[in-house]
């Protein structure tokens, strides 16, 4: 169970990581929409998961891959953001919540329109 702070310090990243995303590092992932869906901080606030939607899905993986390529650029560009509130920029790491990706696979089968 997270804690108030450790909360308030996910929601912080969630926003700034998504921000950063769309303006500091567009080039990351030029010609997909990525949105920033959940973030899990430590207890220690020393290590955060960030999880990323990715659209189209069929480029999940190279956008994973060049988020993973720069992960020290953002977690500067965080710490840039943050250094106000919190004495360490947590390590970060990204991973994929493919939920919008399950839904859409169930809302074709339902509609009976599955493609590949």
């Amino acid at each position: 169970m997270d804690n108030t702070r450790q909360q308030k310090i996910a929601r912080q990243i969630q926003r700034d990581v998504a921000e950063i995303l769309q303006k500091d590092a567009a080039d990351l992932v030029r010609g997909s929409l990525v949105t920033v869906t959940a973030v899990r901080i430590s207890p220690d606030l020393a290590y955060s998961k960030i999880y990323v939607s990715v659209f189209p899905f069929d480029r999940k993986d190279q956008v994973l891959a060049a988020l993973g390529d720069k992960t020290w650029m953002i977690r500067k560009l965080l710490g840039a953001r943050i250094r106000n509130q919190l004495k360490i920029v947590p390590e970060i790491e990204f991973f994929l919540d493919d939920s919008l990706e399950y839904i859409d696979n169930i809302d074709q089968l339902l509609h009976g329109q599955k493609r590949d």
